[in-house]
């Protein structure tokens, strides 16, 4: 699961199909899994994403249902949601394939 090697002309596109993946949560994850068929670096983001946050949105809702220990938790919860989602855009540009813990083994479990 690497991109192109650099230098070619287009070798950035995979990469810049996994950003994509990541840039609306869940939503443009299971766009890029419809959308791309083949590159396996894109379609393991997409899944990663899709994977990520829907799990995010679970986690979203449960702590707004709780009424004081949802709002104190809130904003941490934020914070390390937009740390996490920035720096998945990063390695996935720069062609990585970061692997989240548990969520990138089923990631890649389910593109088999």
């Amino acid at each position: 699961m690497t991109s192109p090697p650099p230098g070619k002309p287009g070798s950035r596109a995979p990469n810049v199909a996994a950003v994509l993946a990541y840039i609306g949560g869940a939503i443009t994850g299971i766009i890029m899994l419809m959308v791309e068929k083949r590159d396996r670096f894109v379609r393991f983001h997409a899944m990663q994403s899709t994977i990520t946050f829907l799990g995010v949105l679970v986690a979203h809702l449960m702590l707004k249902g709780l009424p004081l220990v949802g709002q104190i938790l809130y904003v941490p919860f934020v914070i390390g949601v937009v740390i996490l989602w920035v720096a998945l855009m990063v390695r996935a540009f720069k062609g990585e394939t970061w692997k989240l813990p548990y969520i990138g083994d089923v990631a890649e479990h389910q593109l088999k």
